[in-house]
This record gives C-alpha cells, sequence and structure tokens, in this order.
C-alpha cells in the first residue's frame, strides 16, 4: 500500500513538472512571436507622439538627459527645419497618476511654450482618468501656447493654471507632473540642444 502512495505521490509531481514546463514553453513562444509587433507598433506611436506635438520639422535627433530630480532621464527629440531648431519633443513620466505611472510626450518651442501634448499610457480610471487622452476631452488643449515660465502647471485647487477634470483631480495634477518635469530639464539643458 505504501508503494501505491509513493507512485502516485511521484506520478502527480511528474504531472505537475510537465504541467508546468508545457505552460512555460507556451507563455515563451507567445512572447517571441508577440516582441517585434509590439515594439513596432510602439514605435509608430512613439513618431505619431512626435510629429503630432511639434510644427512640421525635417529632421530628428534624438538626446537623453537626466531629469531634473536626476531620478530618470527624459529622451528629447530635438526637431530642426532648414538646419534651424524649432522645438523639442520631450518623452516624460509621472509616477504620481491615480493608476501608477503616466507616459507623455510634450512638445516644446524653443523659448518653452508648449506647442502640443501627447498621451503615450496610461493606466486612469476608464471615463475620468482617461480624459486626459485629447481623443476623450479638451482638458490637453489648456496646455497648448501657454509657457510654464508664467503659466503655472498647477490645478486651480493647488494655486496654478490648470482646469482639473471633474472627479480626476489626482491623474490631472499628475499631468501637470509630467509637462513641469518636461519643462524643467528642458530648461536645464536647454543649451545643450543647438
Amino acid at each position: 500500500m505504501a508503494s501505491k502512495k509513493e507512485s502516485t505521490f511521484a506520478h502527480m509531481v511528474v504531472t505537475l513538472f510537465l504541467v508546468a514546463l508545457i505552460a512555460a514553453l507556451a507563455l515563451g513562444s507567445v512572447y517571441v512571436v508577440t516582441k517585434k509587433p509590439i515594439a513596432l507598433a510602439k514605435k509608430k506611436k512613439q513618431e505619431a507622439a512626435i510629429k503630432a506635438v511639434l510644427p512640421a520639422f525635417d529632421k530628428i535627433t534624438v538626446k537623453k538627459f537626466p531629469d531634473a530630480d536626476g531620478v530618470d532621464s527624459l529622451q528629447f527629440n530635438i526637431a530642426f527645419r532648414n538646419g534651424k531648431m524649432i522645438g523639442v519633443a520631450v518623452n516624460t513620466y509621472t509616477n504620481k497618476g491615480f493608476g501608477g505611472r503616466i507616459e507623455a510626450m510634450v512638445g516644446l518651442l524653443d523659448d518653452g511654450t508648449i506647442y502640443n501634448t501627447s498621451v503615450l499610457s496610461l493606466k486612469e480610471t476608464p471615463g475620468l482618468g482617461t480624459k486626459l487622452e485629447k481623443k476623450k476631452s479638451n482638458f490637453p488643449d489648456q496646455f497648448i501656447g501657454k509657457n510654464p515660465a508664467t503659466f503655472k502647471l498647477k490645478v486651480k485647487k493647488d494655486g496654478g493654471n490648470v482646469d482639473a477634470i471633474t472627479a480626476a483631480t489626482i491623474s490631472s495634477r499628475a499631468f501637470c507632473d509630467a509637462l513641469q518635469r518636461a519643462y524643467d530639464t528642458f530648461e536645464k539643458e536647454k543649451d545643450k540642444l543647438k
């Protein structure tokens, strides 16, 4: 009787090992198959965001700079037209979103004025925090043409100039934080851009 229990236990261990091995191989295969399409889609989204947040350009150079806090680095996509720098599309972020990290792109003209913004990724509450996206509300339009040197990138409740999204103040604050991070880094590094 003892040998039957031992063989049953051994059989269960082998079966469990085989199931885990097959599942691991299946997951690995899916990762390999989807890795390139996901990277390509991310690259296309990045390129579309750069075009959306800057005036027409004919050349882009890319540089990375530590953000103003020195915590992470921001990618600066420096745009030129006829050899003259016209602006910078900054990949920026904040970890202060209601749902966690928000990644955005902000286009800054050579004087620091915001040309346009675009959300790259977020995990905010659908119908509330997702209104940060241009296709879901006009919230991002209030930043166009504003220079953070004089326009306070804080919600009005915190003494700033930004109208927060109703019932999504945390998301609105986070978006402002991401834009402020980009602007502060731009100001710190602008002499290295041209």
